[in-house]
């Protein structure tokens, strides 16, 4: 395939590309990469006190309960929200150089994968100090690939058609917060009235989230069924994102 080809010829951009990303996020910043920790730890103590001492949730070991939930959460937002921007924010490159285009969506995801790697430590700590450590934890590798295919996907989409409407990058940012209200992140799915729990059964990230959640909070074997299904969605969205992508690739220099 065209995509598999244009990865492994140009790997070395792609491999410079996601280490200049990972290393300059907080470049000349006087913590450093400590902010790869302090950033989702400052999240989880806002919404621990929000959901947790305000509104008095009733999850035991809430902290752990709402980081297995809102740090892959944080990883999926942020690789959208960044994906949106990619090509507007590389416009001038694009005129000037020729490289396959979707490097830049695949160095952001993989970049933004490497951070969730790093604050899935927090999840781990929270887990040994407060909650049970089990050997179903082994299945986070499989979930994590489940989630980047599925991410991947979502990113053809949304990094192409923005760079031909711009308005859409406000519209993401709006989507993704109410969908993080839709989303079992701090609160649990079975909380959800009947009524309701169709939103959450069509929603693929909240299968991913329950999928974490039932590896590090619970300590039993994630449903593999869902993530069979998360998965065929991912490579279905990949195939036709990719399609759709290479169509619109065509007119990217003429927007900038």
């Amino acid at each position: 395939m065209i995509f598999f080809k244009n990865l492994y010829d140009y790997r070395e951009l792609l491999k410079t590309s996601v280490l200049k990303d990972v290393r300059g996020k907080y470049k000349n910043s006087f913590l450093g990469v400590i902010w790869s920790f302090l950033n989702p730890l400052l999240q989880i103590f806002v919404y621990w006190f929000v959901f947790g001492k305000i509104m008095g949730s009733s999850e035991p070991n809430y902290v752990v309960f709402l980081c297995c939930g809102l740090i892959p959460w944080t990883f999926f937002s942020a690789t959208i929200n960044r994906n949106a921007f990619i090509f507007i924010e590389n416009g001038n490159i694009i005129k000037k150089v020729f490289f396959p285009r979707e490097v830049l969506p695949v160095s952001a995801l993989t970049s933004e994968t490497i951070n969730f790697m790093i604050s899935t430590s927090i999840i781990l700590a929270f887990v040994i100090g407060y909650h049970r450590f089990t050997i179903y934890v082994l299945f986070y590798p499989l979930i994590l690939f489940v989630q980047y295919i599925f991410t991947l996907g979502v990113s053809f989409f949304v990094s192409s058609v923005t760079v031909y409407f711009r308005d859409l990058q406000h519209f993401i940012g709006v989507f993704l917060q109410l969908m993080f209200y839709a989303t079992p992140i701090a609160y649990s799915i079975d909380r959800v009235p009947n009524g309701f729990k169709w939103i959450a059964t069509l929603n693929p990230v909240a299968h991913v989230i329950e999928a974490y959640r039932a590896i590090f909070y619970n300590g039993t074997m994630p449903d593999l069924f869902s993530l069979f299904i998360i998965l065929i969605i991912g490579l279905v969205l990949c195939f036709t994102g990719y399609v759709f992508f290479s169509h619109m690739q065509k007119g990217f220099a003429e927007q900038f």
